[in-house]
């Protein structure tokens, strides 16, 4: 009986032993890597013209009537500055700073604040909106103290990990938690693989830093979820993706992405038992762009994509990451299943942003712009609800509304509506155009009743109803 409880507790000692050696302690304080790494960390303000036409008219024309687009020019230019704030980080001594391209997009004047109390004019070396990144340069001969990148793919999930940035405008703020979880996409940009994080993240902190307990930049601070405020679900770009970007941002001003030239979709189950395939897996080509590096390779429609470069494709949403992070020219192996049989092909990449495809991209992105107004009222600026919104949000066919593009910092539904929700009722009337809803916000903030009920489909495409206070 003894042997075997002496057998007991030397099981018992080496398991907890063995737990000890492989788990991280709890950090007693983070008051000495918080104060190590404040410096380094800055609050940035920006300042954009917004320019928007008045009505020199005292009434509307309907929506599509010949005479809207006719007197539309005739409105006068009416200028105003919106502000906006964000963070950024030092990773250079001469003042190079990295933040988010939406902190900076469109701005007339960036300041940059180190230390709380020393104030930079700042330029833009180069941004990279497809990632959400930008890289700053400070006017001033003054040297700073950077920090250096980590190892993001070494992150694990629990590991904790600090927060310094500039919520709210209220400056050097330093919070913690831990990392929630890896490989997050949530339909904000193009190239996504977010380190999801529980460290408080509110509005003003995009841009700024998430550290590892050694004091090496593992993110950059970039989307929260939850209208109100942190709700302890941060999104970070990781630093390896973030890195590459930024170098080219530094070197040549835009990014040179790799391009394989193929439009792609998912493999599901009952693709994978036509096609002989073990498992749902890699990326299946829909089609090939003429003239692509894939059409030259011999690659064709109905291929499914298996590895890239040495790298398994067991999502359809990790090959365009894979391919743009990839050098441009580089001669690479992909293999692809085809007639239930895997292949080999040598693919010479080209540049993404030289491509058709990146500027048929861009000329659409240029025309949702064109097409943005401002509506005074909620300081914001929206655009029409399109036959492709409705297709890709997947909402019913006759869903007519306005899409949000920006919302002013000074918006009263600046903490209850994000970007890219869709208003498509105010006052329980049908949205159609921004004339719509102009006239019911001019109408309720007339009155005695000053709210205006907007129906919303949000960024997971849930309808709700939200009350808006109007000033």
């Amino acid at each position: 009986m003894r042997k075997i409880k002496i057998i007991f507790l030397t099981i018992v000692l080496s398991l907890t032993f063995s737990l000890n050696v492989n788990s991280r302690t709890v950090p007693a304080s983070f008051a000495d890597l918080a104060e190590k790494l404040m410096p380094s960390v800055v609050n940035i303000s920006t300042t954009t013209t917004v320019i928007s036409n008045t009505n020199p008219f005292p009434f509307q024309f309907p929506p599509g009537s010949p005479f809207e687009d006719m007197f539309k020019e005739f409105g006068t230019p009416k200028e105003r500055k919106s502000a906006a704030l964000g963070s950024g980080f030092i990773i250079d001594e001469k003042g190079i700073v990295v933040t988010n391209n939406h902190v900076i997009q469109d701005a007339d004047d960036i300041i940059v604040r180190v230390n709380g109390d020393q104030e930079f004019q700042a330029k833009v070396l180069g941004a990279d909106p497809l990632m959400d990144i930008a890289v700053l340069q400070l006017e001033t001969e003054e040297k700073f103290i950077p920090v250096a990148f980590g190892d993001s793919d070494q992150a694990r999930i629990g590991d904790w990990v600090l927060a310094i940035g500039n919520p709210f405008g209220l400056g050097g703020t330093v919070t913690a938690g831990i990392i929630s979880a890896r490989n997050r996409s949530i339909g904000l940009s193009r190239y996504e693989d977010f380190i999801q994080t529980d460290a408080s993240i509110n509005s003003g902190n995009s841009g700024g830093p998430l550290f590892d307990m050694e004091g090496n930049v593992i993110g950059i601070n970039t989307a929260i979820l939850g209208r109100n405020g942190s709700i302890g679900i941060g999104f970070s770009i990781p630093s390896n993706s973030a890195q590459i970007v930024i170098k080219q941002l530094i070197e040549f001003g835009e990014t040179k992405r790799g391009w394989l030239g193929v439009r792609i979709q998912d493999v599901t189950k009952e693709i994978a038992e036509v096609e002989k395939l073990d498992k749902a897996r890699g990326a299946l080509v829909a089609s090939v762009a003429e003239n692509s590096p894939s059409e030259k390779a011999g690659m064709q429609a109905g291929d499914i994509i298996l590895e890239f470069n040495g790298e398994k494709i067991n999502q359809m949403k990790e090959l365009p990451a894979i391919v743009a992070r990839t050098e441009v020219g580089k001669k690479v192996e992909v293999k692809i299943w085809r007639d239930k049989k895997e292949i080999i092909k040598n693919v010479i990449l080209g540049r993404l942003e030289t491509s058709d495809d990146f500027k048929i991209s861009k000329n659409e992105e240029t025309q949702q712009q064109n097409n943005e107004e401002i509506i005074e009222s909620l300081r914001i600026a929206v655009r029409p609800l399109t036959k492709e919104d409705i297709k890709s949000r997947n909402l019913p066919n006759q869903t007519t509304g306005l899409v949000i593009t920006k919302i002013a910092n000074n918006s009263p539904i600046a903490n209850s509506i994000e970007l890219n929700s869709i208003i498509v009722e105010a006052q329980k009337k049908k949205i159609r155009s921004a004339n719509d809803l102009r006239d019911i916000t001019k109408e309720v903030f007339n009155s005695n009743q000053k709210t205006v009920l907007l129906a919303i489909y949000n960024n997971q495409n849930q309808r709700r109803y939200i009350g808006v206070k109007l000033d």
